[in-house]
């Protein structure tokens, strides 16, 4: 090991630990396995660098300021026959200035796949041809921080690691899970209501192996060290390729054990646990994000005592706020926000309001009322969008995820032809949006959110995939003729979304670590909340209307501040102790 001998000696310990509690007296082999890898990487950072850092990154840098707005986006999002999709959608940033205003791009799976839009992962190495090569990787690395997807749970059935496997070469014996298909698997908690076990005929006769996501997406079997030690080097290597952030894909699955729910088991945490461990170790520039799209206090555990995740998503957050606007009434939101606790030291929340998967409802479980989930499904529907179900243990269905673009889902009719009408469902969405840039954590923002995309019905009908709805991918021309037309809600949202952005980066108050209190509004249908930076001292008081009504807010009725000015429309307000606020509106308010 590079570093001096009391570190490497205590990194050695923690290391042995983790894995024991994994592997038991077995332990001893994957230790080995996994210094060497380690070892290399090092090794191969400092050659890289020249310098006797093997961190290879801004290690003196803060985990995070307000100036980290992450961008969600697949690698061929812009599309066009003169250059490749990394290439148009690095171009598209740039000529938008939107580097001024973004720092960390999310390149949604971009390897080589076979289905799930880039979540069967056939090599995990190699960059989709499709989409570009690393050297377009690297050049949008040179403007923004990256985030990758470790989609660690399961592969593609093209993979050749599955092949090996079912042509019986030893270097892949333990690299699946295969499951007697009497056996009795009705405890094991299911994201789909797909089979968890898919049939592959073998040289050797049937086998029946474990698939949670779909036939296509083989699980991986963590219990063999094997598996663990390559996850880690593909993770590492995609640190040499310039994550910033790693997203563990579909993390709460990944161990299994029959007789259990095999979700969230303690060994799934030892494994976070020990991905943290080893990036503290050689890159502690490095941030782990936690994918587990599950009721909220299943979703903060993967905080663990401060060394497991650096982040986790909001998951609650989309459907609170969609709900809040459907009901005009903010109470559900305002409760789960005074209740949410502030994340420990080097951990943090990321907050988004819409992502690449669907806006899933086992996050408002505890939260809500059923009804006011099958509530929301009905709009959901009655805008065109569609409800994915689940299988639970009793052998029913129940809604996991509702498919809608967050810009259809906000529309407040199906006719939205009445320019006041658009104008109002533009207003509404951006007051979502905004109030997500204006809460505690890390702000991401999904491609589609950022130009208003409505929902991609064609896109449906051809795939039969129900998350094709919100994944749209764009000809170039299309998109830069939607957003040159001023009259288009997507004009208007992107112009709204840059504005928002512009200023929210300035304001210390929006720094992920600055404080968060909860007002009480007295008024269901408003929402208020103060962000309080210390260094330097700025408080920002933020006010979002839920309802089609305006409203006077009096500050002596929820605190004993004045008014200095309003940020976003930079003129000083109409009185220092009371405020409108309009219809669907936003407000962000320096106190002096």
């Amino acid at each position: 090991m590079s570093s001096n001998e009391p570190e490497s000696t205590e990194f050695d310990t923690v290391l042995s630990q983790r894995l024991e509690r994994l592997y038991g007296p077995a332990y001893a082999d994957a230790r080995e396995r996994i210094l060497d890898t380690v070892a290399r990487f090092e090794s191969e950072s400092t050659r890289a660098s020249g310098k006797s850092d093997a961190s290879g990154g801004p290690t003196k840098r803060d985990l995070w300021d307000q100036r980290d707005v992450v961008l969600i986006t697949y690698g061929d999002q812009i599309q066009s026959d003169s250059s490749s999709s990394m290439s148009n959608l690095r171009t598209f940033l740039l000529n938008h200035e939107l580097d001024e205003l973004i720092r960390v791009v999310h390149l949604l799976p971009f390897f080589p796949y076979t289905s799930d839009d880039g979540f069967s992962v056939v090599d995990y190495r190699q960059v989709d041809p499709l989409l570009g090569d690393w050297k377009d990787v690297a050049a949008l690395n040179s403007t923004f921080d990256l985030m990758f997807d470790l989609v660690l749970n399961h592969c593609s059935c093209a993979s050749p690691w599955l092949k090996g496997y079912l042509d019986g070469n030893s270097l892949f014996e333990n690299f699946f899970i295969e499951v007697d298909p009497t056996c009795d698997v009705s405890g094991v908690t299911r994201p789909r209501s797909s089979k968890l076990l898919t049939k592959f005929e073998t040289g050797e006769g049937a086998k029946h192996i474990w698939t949670t996501f779909s036939a296509d997406q083989v699980d991986l079997n963590f219990s063999s060290p094997v598996v663990l030690n390559e996850m880690l080097e593909i993770l590492l290597f995609y640190i040499r390729n310039g994550a910033r952030i790693i997203r563990l894909d579909a993390i709460a699955y990944l161990w299994k054990e029959i007789g259990t729910s095999c979700i969230h088991l303690p060994e799934t945490h030892e494994v976070v646990k020990l991905f943290r461990l080893v990036i503290e170790r050689v890159a502690p520039h490095v941030l782990l994000l936690t994918e587990t799209n599950v009721p909220h206090q299943e979703n903060i555990s993967y905080f663990g005592r401060g060394d497991e995740a650096h982040l986790v998503y909001q998951f609650s957050l989309p459907p609170l706020l969609l709900l809040s606007m459907l009901t005009g009434d903010a109470s559900s939101l305002q409760q789960w926000l005074a209740n949410l606790p502030a994340a420990g030291p080097k951990t943090n929340y990321l907050n988004f309001t819409a992502s690449h998967d669907g806006i899933g409802v086992r996050p408002l479980e505890g939260l809500v009322e059923p009804s006011q989930i099958d509530e929301l499904a009905k709009w959901v529907k009655a805008r065109d969008g569609l409800v994915s179900m689940r299988r639970k243990p009793d052998g029913t269905d129940a809604p996991y995820e509702l498919n809608v673009s967050y810009f259809s889902g906000l529309a407040i009719s199906d006719n939205e032809s009445h320019a006041s009408t658009t104008a109002d469902h533009v207003r509404r969405f951006m007051t979502t949006q905004g109030l997500m840039l204006s809460l505690r954590g890390i702000p991401a923002i999904y491609f589609h959110s950022l130009v208003g995309t409505p929902n991609d019905l064609d896109g449906v009908r051809e795939s039969g995939h129900p998350r094709r709805i919100n994944r749209h991918k764009f000809d170039q021309s299309e998109l830069e003729n939607q957003l040159a037309d001023s009259a288009s809600p997507q004009a208007k949202v992107f112009a709204e979304y840059r504005r928002l952005l512009a200023i929210r980066i300035k304001q210390p108050a929006f720094h992920p670590d600055a404080d968060q209190v909860i007002l009480d509004m007295q008024e269901p249908a408003l929402l208020g909340l103060l962000r309080v930076s210390h260094e330097p001292s700025q408080t920002i008081l933020v006010l979002a209307n839920f309802s089609a009504q305006s409203h006077q807010v009096r500050l002596d009725s929820v605190l004993d501040r004045e008014i200095k000015n309003d940020l976003l429309d930079q003129r000083p307000c109409e009185s220092a102790r009371e405020v409108t606020i309009e219809p669907y509106g936003l407000r962000w308010l320096a106190l002096s």
